[in-house]
């Protein structure tokens, strides 16, 4: 049974790559900006809270301890819409291009058609004349 136009047409759009990576790139986007946040404030404002000598080293210890858990989200985010969503749509499209049907190859030209009755014609003239 085949599939309602609108699902056939809905299945066309996703699968194209420009809306999966759009997709990514704003899940991702916004981890990342989660990470700058982090490195901001956990390495960078500590140093200068240190250098302007309105902090300590315990600021800069405890903000770098806060920027590697950011990192380390920002990394296992990023794994998982891999696993979830990237490898899976790949994997679709992968099945999809097998299961469509090889093209069939063009038809020869007119010219390439008369080129390959001519060396026919020529094949017989010359099995006939050696007889």
């Amino acid at each position: 049974m085949k599939p309602p136009a609108i699902v056939e047409e809905f299945k066309n759009f996703i699968s194209k790559g420009n809306v999966i990576d759009l997709a990514v790139g704003v899940v991702i986007g916004g981890a990342f900006s989660k990470l700058v946040e982090g490195v901001v404030n956990g390495l960078i404002m500590p140093i200068v809270a240190i250098v302007t000598g309105k902090g300590s080293l315990e600021i800069l210890v405890n903000g770098v301890t806060s920027l590697a858990g950011g990192v380390g989200n920002f990394l296992l985010l990023a794994a998982v819409v891999f696993f979830v969503f990237v490898k899976p749509m790949n994997r679709f499209r992968e099945l999809s291009a097998k299961s469509k049907p090889a093209p069939t190859p063009a038809p020869p030209s007119p010219e390439e058609r008369a080129a390959g009755l001519l060396e026919e014609i020529r094949d017989l003239l010359k099995t006939n004349s050696a007889r």
